[in-house]
Formats: structure tokens, sequence, C-alpha cells
């Protein structure tokens, strides 16, 4: 495989745009925008370039290894739906939702809806001369696409924009009983997945607000950006979304303590138990045990991809470099070559094998980016590749050209320096990654 340069990398870099220059700006925007992982194209859309694209990919296959393992199948909607599919189940109706809706006509005068999320759709989809047995329940459908909202007042980058990328999940059940046990599995492959991120999360009793249904849990970053505001009662310990407060008390919904308090936080997952808020007005329905139609139980599951690209590096992230999760990082080594016409170049001729022998180890194929901009200093080079967060920067310099080569290392997530020699670089590498584990 060819090696990853940073000559090849297209990594349009560009000033805050004026735009927003007069506008509050979070880090991570910033940072996203100045390292040329995202630019901005208008207000409240973006595009990810290279290095957002390879990070949202890494975390799109680990939300789709996660729903493998709970039996969920991937399948893809279309973005536009049909506005009678709303009427049918009276969303369109409802003045909330008509405010934030993208609505378009066709040729021939038929309306239709850029979705925001696809109830209608998916269950439209189960209703439309399925003849579905209970013995084939628990079902569940997911997708990951690009969902659009007339967003009143977009800001802060990736967290607030019109147009972004989530996935979301479908359940359809027998009963009340067994829809429950299909929420408690999709929820703890939800917790999962935020345990592999590494970071630091809240799960919270949510508002069913205009997508109804019995029950609602909403997963949140603790996070200074945040516009969300999370209540833990220091009674009970339960952490709820402070939509529920009890106002006249102001108390715990859970206990009715008062000893509260309160953080903010940035929502980056929301699930739902819908019953048959949907299905029974659109008459998706399934042949129970006794032959009779009965109306399946749905619930509905949405993680904002995008959102959490840019959470976790809001979260995570100094004010002047940014700190990506392990897992998702771009690249996760960046190896800085000598400069060119320096003493150290003659160990130039150790690139490659130093490529090679990170890129074969597990975690790490086709993840090392070569930083090959020779006529720039190592100094400055590593200066940039700190701002940018590559989780391990290998520097191949003075101490290269040594009687035993060494080179120099910077773990960023955990803030510590070290030296290796290239006889060393496996076990170390194998240490970093079981640290990390």
């Amino acid at each position: 495989m060819a090696m990853n340069r940073v000559t090849k990398l297209f990594q349009p870099t560009a000033p805050i745009p004026k735009s927003l220059q007069n506008s509050q700006i979070i880090k991570s925007q910033r940072m996203m925008l100045e390292q040329g992982v995202i630019r901005a194209t208008s207000t409240g859309l973006y595009t990810l370039l290279p290095l957002g694209m390879r990070a949202l990919k890494k975390l799109e296959n680990i939300v789709d290894r996660r729903m493998e393992q709970i039996g969920a199948q991937k399948i893809l909607l279309p973005t536009l739906t049909s506005d009678k599919l709303w009427e049918q189940s009276g969303r369109l109706a409802e003045a909330k939702a008509g405010s934030e809706l993208f609505l378009l006509e066709d040729r021939h005068k038929k309306r239709y809806i850029l979705g925001p999320t696809h109830e209608e759709a998916m269950t439209e989809l189960l209703a439309a001369g399925t003849r579905l047995s209970y013995r084939r329940l628990p079902l569940l459908l997911y997708q990951i696409s690009n969902k659009y909202r007339d967003e009143p007042r977009p800001r802060y980058g990736l967290l607030r924009t019109r147009e972004f990328v989530m996935k979301d999940l479908y359940s359809f059940d027998a009963n009340e009983e067994n829809a429950l046990k299909t929420y408690q599995s999709v929820t703890e492959s939800y917790e999962k997945i935020f345990q592999e991120l590494g970071v630091k999360y809240v799960r919270v009793e949510g508002d069913s607000g205009m997508m109804g249904g019995s029950m609602s849990h909403e997963f949140h970053y603790p996070c200074e950006a945040g516009e969300e505001r999370i209540i833990q009662c220091n009674s009970c310990k339960l952490p709820s979304n402070a939509s529920l407060l009890d106002i006249p008390t102001t108390s715990c919904p859970h206990c009715h303590s008062t000893d509260i308090s309160t953080m903010p936080g940035i929502e980056v997952g929301h699930t739902f138990i819908l019953g048959t808020r949907y299905s029974q007005p659109m008459n998706a329905t399934f042949i129970a045990a006794d032959k009779s139609m009965q109306s399946l139980i749905m619930g509905c599951y949405g993680l904002g991809l995008s959102r959490i690209l840019a959470a976790s590096l809001e979260a995570l992230s100094l004010p002047t470099e940014l700190r990506w999760p392990l897992a998702i990082a771009p690249y996760k080594a960046c190896i800085i070559t000598p400069k060119h016409g320096s003493k150290e170049e003659a160990a130039s001729s150790l690139t490659q094998g130093l490529y090679d022998l990170i890129d074969c180890q597990p975690g790490f194929k086709n993840d090392v980016i070569v930083d090959d901009r020779s006529n720039l200093s190592i100094g400055r080079r590593l200066t940039e590749a700190r701002r940018i967060g590559y989780p391990l920067i290998i520097v191949i310099g003075k101490k290269a050209i040594e009687d035993i080569p060494r080179f120099e290392v910077f773990d960023l997530n955990n803030n510590q320096e070290f030296d290796w020699t290239d006889g060393s670089v496996v076990a170390r590498l194998k240490e970093y990654c079981a640290h990390h584990e």
C-alpha cells in the first residue's frame, strides 16, 4: 500500500470566516476550521474534508459493528419523504415539527419533506404489504444518512447545523414487554459505543417531545459548550434533563428532593419507546399467534454522528490543540521526517521501514501518515501535528543518527514523551494499545 503523505493530503486551512468572527465560536469549531477538518460553506452547512471524513467513517464502522452484534439490519431510506406520510401520522400539523421542516414541491406539485428523521418512512415500509409474523420479531432496522432541519439558530460548527449525519434505528415488537427488552438491548449497545470512544458521558431520563411515546432517555457529553442542562440529584443520584424539573419547587423528578446540582451537556443520542404512536395510524401490523392482525410496538433510537464527532473534540481538546478519541482519530500516528539539508537527513532512510513496522501492527493498518514536508523544520511540523491532534507523533530527529537510532515519541492523549528504538517499536505499540483498551 502506498504511504500516506501530508504532501498529498487535501487539507485547505483558512482563517475563521468573517461571518463567524463576530459570533460566538467554540474551540472545537475554531480548530476544526483552522486545521482543515471541516470547511464552512453557508450558514449551518459544512463540508467534511478528508481528515473529518476519515474520523466519521471510523465512527460509522464502530456503530455498524455494535448494531450487527444485536441483530440490527442496515438499510437506506430515501432522503425525500412524501408529506402525505407526515399527514397520516399527524406530525405535519404540529407547529413545532412544521417550523423546522424543509418542504419542497416537485414539477407535478407533489410536496416532499427533506427528512429530519424517518419514523413515518420506516413505518410505511412495514405497512406496505409486508405480512410480518410474530415469529420474526423483534425486527431492528437502521440507517446512517444525512438529515435536514431548518435550524433557527445554527451555531457551534457541527453541533447545531441544518444538515447533519445521523444513525437512526427503529425496532418493532409484538408487545410492550418485548419492546422493553429490545430497548434495553439497544441502549446497552449505545453505552458500549460511548465507552469505546472513551469520552465521559451520562444517560439521563429525557423528554419525548414531538416524537411521542412512553419512555425516553438521552445521552449527553458533560461540556461547558453544551446547550442542554443536566440535573444531578444529590439524594437519589439519578440524572435527568432539566426540562423534566418540577418547576414550582425546582425538585428532582424522581424523588422530589431539592438537593440538586446542574451542569451543561451536549446531547449526542436519544432513545424512545414509541408504542403504537406511528404503527396504529399508519396500519403497520403483524400476524399474532392467534392469527389476528395487531399493531406493531415501535421504538426509535438516534445517534448524531457528526455531532458526536464535534462534541468529542469539544470535550477533550485543549484551547489550541485538538484531541481525538483514539478510536476515531483520522490517523493514529504521524511520522515527521528530517529537514532537508540538516544533519539528521541521513536518517531519512529509516522512514519507510518505520512506516511499514507501525502499519502492520493491529489497529494501525492504513492509520499512519508521514509529514514529508522536508522543506519545513521539524519544530514547525511538530507544532502543526500537535494542533491537528494526531495521538502519536514520532519524530525522526537528532537521536535517530546516534549509534543506536532512537525516535522521539509524543503521546498527546496521555501528555507523555518517550524515546523508542527501532527494536522497541512493536512492544511499545502493544503497550500503548493495551493502555487504551
